[in-house]
């Protein structure tokens, strides 16, 4: 029987949508699962491109249906930490149509808690509240996925 894990929150005060949850799997798995084009797209949409995984480095996700979204890699520390700010479809990204989200990782024996923080919903151009609840769902949706891709039940 598969465990029951929480949804992700919206803080609506700090305007951040959040998830903690245990995976697992080790750091470097979970790691490469976060920040390698062939293995993002096994749980993050259908396609993604990080080519220059350095801060300032610039990249796509892609989702059926919705296009492809333009992404910037804003830290990097393998594997405890990985943050990228992404922005609307077929626009630059700007303040107010981006959001910062970043991944802490720590290692639980051979498992891994996962944490992942969106925020600047505040900034935005569009109904901040639609935003989050919208990303509220699709953080629950993609780390569902990535739970299921690296304990195997994909």
């Amino acid at each position: 029987m598969r465990r029951s894990m929480q949804p992700a929150v919206v803080d609506t005060e700090s305007y951040t949508v959040s998830r903690t949850l245990r995976i697992e799997a080790s750091c470097e798995r979970v790691w490469a699962a976060l920040t390698r084009d062939d293995l993002i797209s096994q749980w993050f949409g259908t396609s993604a491109s990080l080519p220059d995984l350095t801060p300032g480095g610039l990249g796509t996700f892609g989702f059926e249906g919705y296009g492809e979204f333009p992404v910037r890699v804003e830290e990097v520390d393998e594997p405890v930490a990985f943050a990228f700010t992404w922005g609307t479809r077929d626009e630059p990204i700007r303040a107010d149509n981006s959001t910062l989200v970043r991944f802490s990782l720590v290692a639980d024996g051979a498992a891994t808690v996962l944490s992942v923080v969106e925020s600047g919903f505040g900034l935005l151009s569009r109904d901040p509240l639609e935003a989050m609840q919208s990303n509220r769902q699709g953080w629950t949706d993609e780390l569902d996925e990535l739970v299921a891709y690296l304990e195997g039940s994909a």
